[in-house]
């Protein structure tokens, strides 16, 4: 099968989050089943191709990425990426630019214009090389266009006509919003949104084959007006058309027996080494995580680590409620994220009052965080929403029990140790509330106390697997599905 991805991030070309990772591993999983997978990105700035790449140069027509409307010309290098071919769209007037999406905090107020420029570029290589695509496969609003494109403007091209579409909705709060005096330079017809602008998200969700989201309890959740970011209506429309298929991880990539960037690998057969990494983050962040004694001994105090952005759906504000329970009954925290700053004003409080206690790194770091998966003892992840969440699954690889709320992807991953002790391989929360997470962190301090049973806890967390082999199928299920429905093959479609 002939897949195009249109996506706005893709690991390790351009990343902010778990989007990249998921169209990455996604594409080379696919391929490594014998698929031929094309993602098409937007050529950011300093963004290279991974080898030699050929050139296409390209003219989408009038409407793409120009709000006067004026003719672009486009060119798409492509190479070969692990396991897909990469196809950058180089347009400087539209991606070389500082970020992908905005600056000083505001979108930039072209990101319509750019995304569509993106997804017509895809369209018309497919075209150009004589179609034969079976998938289009769009992430999240910004390939919207790219779908609502191929419906409305190439909707009797042969090239494209019979090519199913398929949308995944990574993260629903983000919609790309584009109001009607500059929904012109989408190159759609005026019927397409509303008399004030075009919601990419709703109107893509509403015309593609297949819609899934990234884990089966977030597709229900998103079913209902609390989880749904305004498309819970649409969503429910889509009836068995919207999917949950939960993410996977890269093994390879995520693996502590290679992981370079530790100061000592392990396994789930000797974790010598997970102690050395725990004391190496201690020492070097100053957290005195090996005080001695009663009850901790040798093992040191239990030391929470949290990686994730300072945003109010990460529950950063839970964690400010609930540190201070977690440090008195023993605690150690690290914390490392960037985003709002507000959102960890208290935290900041609390690392200067218990300095030796609770450490805060305000950047972006992969190998930290890496660090910080394999030295703590437990992954804190109090999200109010967690439409998949792949740190609680790279947390468990590494060792590390996770601490979650019981949402989304979460939920589906994380067995809490005290309602399930045979199966528990981390603790869950209920309400989005610090008195709830400061219990769940109290009840896993008491685990971490009983050795033996921490072990226990610890050991199951690693044997779970959470490679794309279980998820990569499932996808193609979903395609051969929204192949059928494309081709009018398919009765139960509703």
């Amino acid at each position: 099968m002939k897949i195009a991805m249109v996506t706005s991030e893709c690991e390790p070309f351009a990343k902010t989050g778990g989007l990249a990772d998921v169209v990455d591993a996604l594409a080379r999983a696919l391929g490594g089943l014998g698929h031929d997978v094309d993602v098409y990105l937007p050529r950011y700035r300093g963004l290279e191709p991974p080898g030699p790449a050929e050139r296409l140069r390209l003219h989408p027509g009038a409407g793409a990425g120009a709000a006067d409307g004026s003719v672009t010309a486009v060119e798409v290098l492509t190479a070969r990426a692990d396991g897909y071919r990469l196809r950058l769209v180089d347009h400087p007037a539209s991606f070389d630019r500082a970020d992908y999406y905005g600056e000083g905090g505001a979108d930039y107020p072209d990101n319509g214009a750019r995304f569509a420029l993106l997804g017509r570029a895809a369209l018309e290589t497919i075209r150009a090389e004589g179609g034969g695509v079976a998938v289009l496969h769009g992430h999240d609003w910004e390939a919207g266009p790219a779908i609502l494109l191929r419906d409305h403007v190439y909707a009797s091209d042969p090239a494209l006509a019979g090519m199913a579409t398929m949308v995944t909705c990574h993260n629903l709060a983000y919609h790309g919003w584009v109001p009607r005096d500059r929904a012109g330079a989408l190159g759609l017809p005026a019927r397409v949104g509303k008399a004030d602008g075009v919601d990419l998200l709703r109107e893509e969700v509403r015309a593609a084959d297949m819609v899934n989201t990234v884990s089966p309890t977030y597709a229900a959740e998103s079913r209902t007006p609390e989880y749904g970011a305004g498309l819970d209506d649409v969503l429910r429309e889509r009836g068995d058309r919207y999917v949950g298929i939960l993410n996977g991880i890269d093994l390879r990539l995520w693996d502590p027996e290679t992981d370079a960037t530790l100061v000592r690998r392990f396994s789930a057969a000797d974790l010598a080494g997970k102690r050395a990494c725990k004391r190496d983050l201690a020492v070097r962040l100053g957290v005195d995580a090996f005080p001695g004694g009663e009850p901790w001994g040798d093992r040191g105090a239990p030391l929470f680590g949290l990686v994730g952005r300072l945003d109010p759906q990460k529950g950063f504000d839970l964690l400010a409620g609930a540190a201070q329970a977690l440090v008195e009954a023993g605690a150690r925290l690290v914390i490392l994220g960037t985003g709002d700053a507000r959102l960890i004003r208290d935290l900041r409080a609390l690392a200067a009052h218990w300095h030796d206690r609770v450490a805060i790194l305000e950047r972006f770091d992969r190998d930290e965080a890496r660090r910080i998966y394999a030295g703590s003892d437990l992954l804190l992840m109090p999200s109010r929403f967690e439409p998949c969440g792949q740190s609680q699954m790279i947390a468990m690889r590494y060792g590390t029990v996770p601490l979650v709320r019981r949402t989304g992807g979460l939920a589906d991953t994380v067995v809490d140790a005290d309602e399930r002790p045979d199966q528990g391989d981390g603790f869950v929360f209920g309400p989005a509330e610090p008195g709830a997470l400061a219990d769940a962190g109290r009840r896993a301090i008491e685990a971490y106390r009983e050795g033996a049973r921490w072990a226990g806890v610890v050991e199951r967390a690693m044997s779970r697997d959470f490679g794309w082999t279980a998820s990569a199928p499932r996808y193609l299920d979903a395609y051969e599905r929204a192949i059928a429905i494309r081709a009018g093959r398919d009765a139960s479609a509703r």
